[in-house]
């Protein structure tokens, strides 16, 4: 039964108020809850309130904005556990659960729906996207991100994170459009997390702005799509390689840097110590620059 591993987090300011709050699912004996990270953002201290009412105190053990996850910790005994399942294996059509704490106040909350799709990817509207994203109608509303989205078998498949209510079809207002990060993206990071207390991304070492086809046009640039580079640290994966100021990257190996594959996705596929080849546009001229990343 997985009801008694959900938790309703609270995100306390420093004289004690509830500056928010949304839910969390127990994986571990250690005590180890999952919740997203934009549930804890700005926190002083943080709360967690179990099914029969108690509360605990809890600590953060890491979170990776990238991924919206986070990993807290509270000290046993504990009231569930969950176990996570294989989110490769599911499909479309098949029934999820989701459970949590809608608006703060109705706790433990079940909704039933089904998978819409995986591996959706949504725009942050922060210059990168959340990718492998489980998509379900299960009714999913604010207090519910970080809930767990169980299947049949009582596994935990993935974590509520998001829902998308408005389109550019007219303004029309969409329903049944809920997104939850799939479990073995959250059991890679968690891993992490639990081990660093971070996630190891790759570092470029430079600092940009996004090109888009507005942007070129304002500016003249000569390209429609990239990055420009406005600054490169000294001593850097950049600097090493040979990048400079006012370089535009345009591809990243075999992967242009467009609408559909924003610069942060890009570079966060690639590992420490990997060794890139970058497209870059140089005054007007198209160049190739071989650069092996670090570590942030």
């Amino acid at each position: 039964m997985i009801s008694p591993s959900v938790v309703t987090v609270i995100n306390l300011a420093i004289n004690g108020a509830e500056r928010g709050s949304g839910s969390g699912v127990i994986f571990s004996d250690n005590g180890y809850i999952l919740t997203n990270a934009h549930v804890i953002a700005g926190h002083e201290a943080l709360e967690v309130v179990f099914i029969d009412g108690e509360t605990a105190a809890a600590t953060l053990v890491g979170s990776d904005d990238y991924a919206d996850i986070a990993v807290l910790q509270v000290q046993p005994p504990l009231p569930g556990v969950a176990s996570l399942g294989n989110s490769d294996i599911l499909r479309p059509g098949e029934t999820v659960i989701a459970i949590g704490s809608p608006l703060g106040d109705f706790k433990n909350t079940v909704t039933v729906g089904v998978v819409s799709a995986t591996g959706r990817t949504v725009d942050t509207g922060k210059g990168y996207q959340l990718e492998d994203l489980l998509q379900t109608d299960a009714a999913i509303n604010q207090g519910n991100s970080g809930g767990p989205l169980v299947n049949l078998a009582g596994q935990v498949v993935g974590l509520n994170t998001l829902i998308v209510r408005g389109g550019s079809f007219g303004g029309s207002i969409a329903e049944g459009l809920g997104f939850a990060v799939a479990s073995n993206t959250m059991g890679a990071i968690s891993k992490q997390l639990i081990a660093n207390g971070r996630v190891d991304r790759p570092y470029l070492g430079i600092t940009w702005q996004p090109v888009t086809p507005r942007i070129a046009r304002v500016y003249n640039l000569p390209v429609p799509w990239g990055i420009f580079i406005t600054n490169v640290v000294d001593g850097s994966a950049a600097d090493i390689g040979g990048l400079q100021a006012g370089d535009i990257i345009v591809m990243m190996d075999d992967v242009p840097l467009d609408g559909d594959h924003p610069f942060i996705n890009v570079l966060y596929s690639y590992q420490p110590g990997d060794t890139i080849t970058t497209k870059i546009n140089r005054e007007g001229q198209e160049q190739t620059v071989t650069i092996t990343l670090g570590e942030s």
